[in-house]
């Protein structure tokens, strides 16, 4: 059995397939366009996949985004940018720990890196999986879950129908593009995601970018 494949595609191709993506959406759906008139259009800002950005996926996980940016810059002080697997496996656990990382990401970002190091994560095979595969993948590592994986497979393999469905920002987004009285529930913001097939990833850039402009 040949098993499936997809083309990996370049930052830049990435880029101009979700702007395609947020045209699509905004001729289509009148929420959709509402957001690009209200908050203009989604900045579009994807990184280069490998494990630098995966691990900064990971530092990101349950905390603001602004303590995982200063989280972020100790790491590249320590080790150099780009930050690489073996750079940060030197830090060791003692020394990720006083960077800020708490017990348990250390040993998620730990056991990543040596998953890059011994070849067990191949990241240029990551890129050629369909979806689901990649992200069953991703999940197989411990402490990697279904959310960073699709918010890797949205930011660095540029995939356009990647819905993060257990993202709190997204639900109330969309549930507020919907009119909804009451924020919906996560099966009930898929449901309405279904709508925006084959652009799922462009609609969650697009709510991100609303729900950082909305009102709280």
């Amino acid at each position: 059995m040949v098993q499936k494949t997809v083309r990996a595609i370049s930052p830049q191709g990435a880029v101009r397939r979700f702007r395609k993506g947020v045209r699509a959406l905004t001729a289509s759906d009148p929420g959709m366009a509402a957001i690009v008139k209200e908050a203009g259009p989604p900045p579009i800002a994807l990184r280069d996949p490998g494990f630098p950005t995966l691990l900064r996926a990971v530092c990101a996980q349950q905390i603001s985004a602004a303590a995982a940016r200063t989280v972020w810059a100790r790491i590249e002080a320590k080790t150099g940018a780009p930050v690489t697997a073996t750079a940060f496996l030197e830090l060791g656990y003692d020394g990720a720990r006083s960077i800020g990382f708490s017990g348990r990401k250390t040993e998620y970002a730990i056991g990543l890196a040596e998953a890059e190091v011994s070849g067990a994560l191949n990241f240029d095979a990551l890129a050629r999986m369909p979806d689901e595969d990649a992200i069953a993948t991703l999940t197989a590592l411990h402490g990697i879950g279904r959310w960073t994986a699709e918010v890797y497979l949205i930011f660095a393999l540029g995939r356009p129908d990647v819905w993060p469905a257990a993202d709190i920002a997204l639900v109330a987004a969309a549930g507020r593009i919907r009119g909804l009285q009451k924020k919906p529930s996560f099966k009930e913001a898929s449901a309405i995601a279904e709508e925006w097939r084959p652009w799922r990833g462009a609609a969650a850039i697009l709510l991100w970018h609303y729900y950082r402009t909305m009102p709280q």
